[in-house]
């Protein structure tokens, strides 16, 4: 089983695994939500991180242990160790996203008083009233209008290009880094298509087709990038340690030759 989407430690299992895996203990989980800004999803407690939840995830708590939880998240399934203060129990309905590459949350409705601390693109929200050009949280804080939304967008593109320049970060999905499949998820989930965490996921997921329209996902071992149109591409990239443009021909030659190849082919999200 993949060990990315298996909601179980080596003590415990989600009920569904009842049957299939060998565990002394089996639970529904707990529902959670992350209120800390970010979090790494990691390997291990304290161990390597394999992707981030951005605030406001929805998750499922299988397992605790010194200060650490094991969860699987509701958005794409994967799993992962983080810390256990980074979550609530506290779940009021999520109305809003942020739609913004980034934002801050004010302390008060005032831009000119000092921030809490800053949220990233597809952070959940829950707005309890609005007051100004300010949305009041539920959990407490205010974030400005004009960078939250409770619509998806409709151009993938569109979204990932506003996070051109965001500094690359293995596993990474926020504004402050960002992996090539985080880019491509985020820009996904954007506009309400359900889309894995990894590449190789990602992949899997979405048929391939022969062709190239805006908005398919261009895939090579361990890569992926988003097709803007038939030549050109925006991915997180290793190579200049951002989100970057690129010509979709000069991205295969290039990649071929650094020995990172070959191209897999173009898939279509759904």
């Amino acid at each position: 089983m993949d060990r990315r989407l298996t909601p179980a430690t080596d003590r415990v299992a989600h009920e569904s695994l009842r049957g299939i895996l060998d565990r002394p203990q089996f639970t529904e989980g707990s529902p959670v939500r992350l209120s800390a800004p970010l979090a790494d999803l990691m390997t291990a407690p304290d161990g390597r991180r394999d992707r981030q939840v951005n605030f406001g995830a929805d998750l499922t708590m299988i397992d605790s242990r010194d200060g650490w939880a094991f969860v699987q998240a509701a958005l794409d399934g994967y799993c992962g160790w983080l810390p256990e203060a980074a979550l609530s129990h506290h779940l009021p309905a999520v109305t809003h996203h942020v739609t913004a590459p980034a934002t801050h949350v004010y302390r008060t409705p005032d831009f000119k008083r000092s921030e809490a601390f800053g949220l990233s693109i597809g952070a959940r929200l829950s707005v309890t009233a609005i007051e100004g050009k300010f949305a009041e949280l539920a959990t407490g804080g205010f974030v400005p209008i004009q960078h939250i939304g409770d619509q998806m967008a409709d151009d993938p593109i569109v979204v990932a290009e506003t996070l051109l320049g965001t500094p690359y970060l293995w596993g990474g999905n926020s504004r402050a880094g960002i992996d090539c499949s985080g880019l491509a998820q985020a820009a996904l989930t954007a506009c309400g298509i359900r889309c894995p965490g990894d590449s190789d996921l990602q992949r899997e997921a979405f048929p391939q087709v022969a062709d190239i329209q805006r908005g398919d996902l261009l895939f090579w071992p361990g890569h992926v990038a988003l097709a803007a149109s038939a030549d050109l591409m925006i991915h997180a990239t290793a190579w200049k340690m951002a989100v970057i443009w690129e010509s979709i021909p000069d991205a295969i030659a290039r990649i071929d030759s650094a020995g990172d190849g070959p191209y897999l082919g173009a898939h279509r999200p759904g």
